[in-house]
């Protein structure tokens, strides 16, 4: 895409009025002679053709200088008076636009003024040149070898893949989610399908969608979904398969040589020395992609683990990273940030939604607080009493007693009938889902699909049957005790025009790798203790295809321990703040009277 923005002669000016809007960062000037700075632009985003259609006519000549849309180039000052040197910069953009060999280096510099990660240098007028044009040649190839048409950024996304791991051996796709990755990825296998077999590995829950969207973008790749035995793949076969079965049958699949492997949903290898891990790194393959909307989840290290899976040669030293970015990162230290930034720009490219997919419509979240019933006050009170009078306990079994307390408080949050097991009646007993009832009621009169996240199996079947008995919905439960095809059944009946109307999901199972745009409302029932799992599960309505405005709330019960996940959330949405490690572990480090001061009701709010 191309970013247009104006420059007043003393300022920069209102963006243009073409295109999708935007903010980004650019380098511009700063008033003083030859300074410059690192400012948040308002810019007009178009593509390479439209931009083309803004300074060549229809009889492929030049448009005139000073012309309303000359003026809105991104060149030196000169084009606003539309002058002798305004016409040069549109001469160059022409050039540039027709594959003309003129040097580079009529290009203005305005138009290449895009910082690095530290903020000290722009990007070269030779590079810009050689992308935009590698990009518009892929997007010519790949336009007849997929079935499917790709976005600008997609298209990006195949090139810097090809240029990445041919440079480096392996790449880091960490877009957010809902922009692509896996049919950019598609995009990159479809270009190497005669260099030999191609292994994708990904949850166990995602190899049919992968079989599916490999068939549906790439027919002319084979696709084998395994499951272990016999393995015959050649050129052109592309092998799906789970997690578990790398770590099971390793040695099958690291006893023959790939052309490329891809790791889904990469977080998976965040600990290194697991045995899925330990085979990961084990496999013979000539190029090497981690996809992840969340490198980070609990602390930078797990960054460390997919930037050595992916090219060891860079980050070949636990220790060092530690010492130069984690570690400073963790104690608050701004350049150390930077530095990591710049050290992972050459193999890991995170890009945003609102960088690369302005038509995306807007996210709206929304938390609610729901107050506990009497019922629910009286239970989580006993439950409590009852957890410190038999003790934490110390060391490992400290841990296991935290995490029994903590699961049944949350679970008389959602409803009390999970304890008690009386559940003759569900309506009136539980804040949270009274209210989660008139959410549904509201979308369900406004014709609105909805998808309810829960942690819990049977925080979920409580919900299916109370949405049958109060408004006759049949919702399907997405949850991890289904097989494949079970799966793969519910998001094709969901995504469907005439599917069900509300949708009740675990928020493991299905928090990663579905595309269920069908949905504009997601109801988070209970609290997950990373903000990343909860925004992963929210991505599956916010993505490509979605066409309405998004929703998402979240129910977090008052006076609860729910509260303080809440704030913990507020506290780890930042990379630099993810150094901190967060959930069970973190309760059972502290001693009994800070333990009950977090767990016990807030009765004072």
């Amino acid at each position: 895409m191309f970013a247009l923005w104006t420059w007043t002669g003393t300022a920069l000016g209102p963006a243009p009025e073409l295109g999708e809007s935007a903010t980004i960062s650019l380098a511009v000037p700063t008033g003083d002679a030859g300074a410059i700075e690192i400012a948040e632009v308002d810019c007009a985003l178009v593509d390479p053709d439209t931009f083309a259609a803004l300074i060549i006519d229809d009889h492929g000549r030049l448009r005139s200088a000073d012309a309303p849309a000359a003026q809105a180039l991104p060149t030196p000052r000169e084009t606003i008076s539309g002058d002798v040197g305004a016409a040069r910069s549109v001469q160059a953009w022409r050039a540039l636009l027709t594959d003309s060999a003129e040097s580079e280096a009529a290009l203005p510099i305005a138009a290449h003024a895009v910082p690095d990660a530290t903020g000290t240098a722009i990007v070269s007028a030779a590079r810009a040149m050689r992308i935009l044009r590698e990009t518009r040649s892929a997007a010519s190839e790949l336009a007849s070898a997929l079935r499917a048409d790709l976005r600008p950024y997609q298209v990006r996304g195949v090139g810097w893949l090809r240029e990445t791991t041919a440079a480096y051996g392996g790449a880091v796709l960490a877009d957010e989610m809902g922009l692509g990755k896996t049919l950019q990825t598609i995009g990159f296998l479809v270009g190497r399908a005669a260099d030999g077999p191609q292994l994708v590995v990904c949850p166990t829950s995602l190899v049919g969608n992968w079989g599916h969207e490999l068939a549906r973008f790439a027919p002319t790749l084979r696709v084998i979904a395994w499951r272990g035995g016999e393995l015959a793949a050649a050129a052109g076969d592309v092998v799906v398969t789970g997690y578990p079965m790398l770590r099971l049958h390793g040695d099958d699949l690291g006893g023959r040589h790939w052309a490329t492997t891809v790791f889904d949903e990469a977080q998976a290898l965040k600990n290194p020395r697991t045995q899925v891990s330990k085979a990961a790194r084990a496999l013979q393959t000539d190029a090497r992609i981690a996809l992840t909307g969340t490198p980070v989840e609990n602390h930078l290290e797990e960054l460390w683990a997919l930037l050595n899976l992916v090219a060891p040669r860079l980050f070949g030293h636990r220790a060092q990273f530690r010492r130069r970015f984690a570690r400073p990162i963790h104690e608050g230290s701004a350049a150390a940030a930077g530095r990591l930034l710049a050290a992972i720009e050459p193999v890991v490219m995170a890009r945003k939604k609102f960088q690369v997919a302005a038509t995306l419509p807007p996210k709206i979240g929304i938390d609610l607080l729901c107050d506990l019933t009497a019922e629910q006050e009286k239970l989580y009170d006993q439950l409590l009493d009852r957890a410190v009078d038999d003790g934490f306990g110390s060391g490992i079994e400290r841990q296991g007693r935290v995490l029994a307390a903590l699961t049944a408080l949350k679970q008389v949050c959602n409803h009390p009938g999970l304890i008690t097991g009386d559940t003759t009646e569900l309506a009136g007993r539980s804040g949270k889902l009274d209210l989660c009832t008139d959410i549904v009621s509201t979308n369900l009169e406004t014709d609105s699909p909805t998808l309810i996240f829960t942690q819990y199996r049977e925080t979920g079947e409580l919900l299916v049957r109370h949405l049958a008995e109060q408004f006759g919905v049949r919702a399907p439960f997405f949850h991890g005790g289904l097989n494949q095809a079970e799966r793969g059944e519910i998001v094709r009946c969901f995504q469907s025009p005439d599917g069900p109307p509300v949708l009740v999901l675990s928020l493991r199972a299905a928090g990663t790798g579905l595309t269920l745009t069908r949905a504009a409302d997601v109801i988070h029932f209970d609290r997950w203790w990373n903000p990343a799992v909860e925004a992963q599960a929210s991505d599956r309505v916010h993505r490509i295809g979605q066409t309405r405005t998004v929703t998402i709330t979240t129910l977090t019960s008052s006076t609860t321990v729910e509260e303080h996940i809440a704030g913990m959330h507020d506290r780890k949405s930042a990379l630099a703040d993810l150094g901190d490690t967060a959930g069970i572990a973190a309760l059972a480090r502290l001693d009994d009277a800070q333990l009950i001061e977090i767990l016990r009701r807030k009765r004072e709010n």
